[in-house]
This record gives C-alpha cells, structure tokens and sequence, in this order.
C-alpha cells in the first residue's frame, strides 16, 4: 500500500468519527449547519442474518446459546463454563468487503465477548472455535472497540487508535480517533449498544455507537484474512456472564 492511500483513508475516519474534532466529537462543529450538508445517511441494502425467533442459520452449542425476545443470547455461570472460547457462527457466507451492524449488550463485571469477522473454523483444536478478526467487548470496558485477532496476532488496534501493519511487519500507530477514556464513555456500560463494523480490502473501521472506536489497515498479506466467517464470542471466564445480540444485518459490496 502506498502512502498516499494510507493518508487519504487517515483523512476520511478522521472525517467520519469526529467531523474534524477529534476529542470532543459529539455532532456538528459550532458555526456549521452541518446536517444540512450532509444528513444523516439513510439505511439501505442491508439483509438480515437472524431471525429473531430460531438459531437457523447459525451454528453453536445448545448449552450456552438460546434465542429469547428477539436476541441471540450466549450465557455462563461460574460453574457452567465452556473448556475454551467458543462462538455461535452464522453459516450464510464468507463476507469478504461488507458493512455489518447489530446491537448487543454484555452483563457481567467480568464478562468478555467481541464480533467476530473474516475469520476461520478451527475444527482442530474444538468445535465452535474461531480464528481471526474481533471487534472486542468487555464487562470493565478496558478493551471494548479494539481490533483484537482471535488466536493470531492478538491487539492489532486498541481504541482510539488507527493501525498500520507492513507486509511482513509488525503493527504500528500511526494516527488516532480521539481519547481513549472520551470513547470509552460513548459506550453503553451494561446496556445496549450499536455496533458496526465496516471491511473494505485492507481497512477495517470498527464503530460503537456511531463513533469510530478504532481503525486498522492491514498489509500482511501472511497474517490477514480478506474473508471470512461471522460468529459471536462466547468467552471462557471464571464468573456468570450474559452476551446478547439482536437486530443483526449485513450488507455485501
């Protein structure tokens, strides 16, 4: 990737997240009627990959994954633990560049949980295991919004931050978003929350709430996935936790 590619997509998240503010985004910059150059963008093209009534369509352990009121529900106790990390997969398709959008909500002070995203099986190791991309949450909010990669490369993009890994390098900073702890109360503790994450090629923009979290551009063409499956985490802890997702839509370029 060029540098100059590199700077333009820093510019537009810079632009999409903040409208030029960095640290104090929370709508148009004092002096411009700003929404009435750019509204608000109306949703359209997006399919929805959970029914809210069944699990069809989708993959995971009955022990730990139900449907009630409308949501996906994925839920431990202390002494009711799955033997690793463990994911409800949708089996529709291996999303490739696409925009993916749900709501979720995590109880449980220790609770850990993240969407999954280009990712892989690994059969090998257990069912319902997955390797790769995460749009992270958990219960204490500390990494909630950061690009992790699940059993590979680990902290890619921590929130706030927009990332650079160079073809056969390591991950580096190289521009930001705003304030982690500003970001970190955007976030809904305990309640709901809208999630999006947007995949173009090698950019990956993670959104919470409508406020870019974090950004990672991916040049390692070793260690990443241009597609992949869609799973919710279900994460191993010592504790009772609840993750709940609903309203769970994609749409594919």
């Amino acid at each position: 990737m060029r540098i100059r590619t590199c700077a333009a997509t820093v510019f537009f998240v810079l632009a999409l997240s903040t409208g030029g503010n960095a640290q104090k985004a929370s709508g148009p910059p004092k002096g411009f009627e700003l929404a009435k150059i750019i509204p608000e963008l109306q949703e359209t093209g997006f399919q929805g990959i959970f029914d809210g009534k069944s699990l069809d369509g989708w993959d995971c352990d009955a022990n730990f994954w139900r449907v009630a009121d409308g949501e996906i529900i994925g839920e431990t106790t202390a002494g009711h633990q799955p033997p690793q990390n463990i994911f409800c997969i949708w089996k529709g398709g291996q999303p490739a560049d696409f925009d993916l959008k749900l709501q979720y909500k995590l109880t449980g002070e220790t609770g850990n949980s993240g969407i999954q995203y280009r990712s892989v099986e690994m059969p090998e190791v257990a069912k319902w295991v997955m390797k790769g991309y995460q749009a992270d949450i958990d219960g204490k909010e500390m990494f909630t919004g950061q690009v992790y990669e699940e059993r590979g490369r680990q902290f890619l993009a921590l929130r706030g931050q927009i990332t650079y890994i160079p073809d056969g390098g390591k991950v580096g900073w190289i521009g930001s978003v705003g304030d982690n702890e500003h970001l970190k109360g955007l976030i809904h503790a305990g309640g709901w929350n809208d999630m999006e994450v947007i995949a173009r090629g090698n950019t990956l923009i993670q959104l919470i709430n409508g406020h870019v979290m974090s950004v990672l551009i991916d040049d390692d063409k070793a260690g990443r996935k241009m597609k992949g499956e869609i799973g919710i985490q279900l994460h191993k802890t010592t504790a009772a936790m609840k993750i709940e997702t609903r309203n769970i839509r994609i749409k594919n370029f």
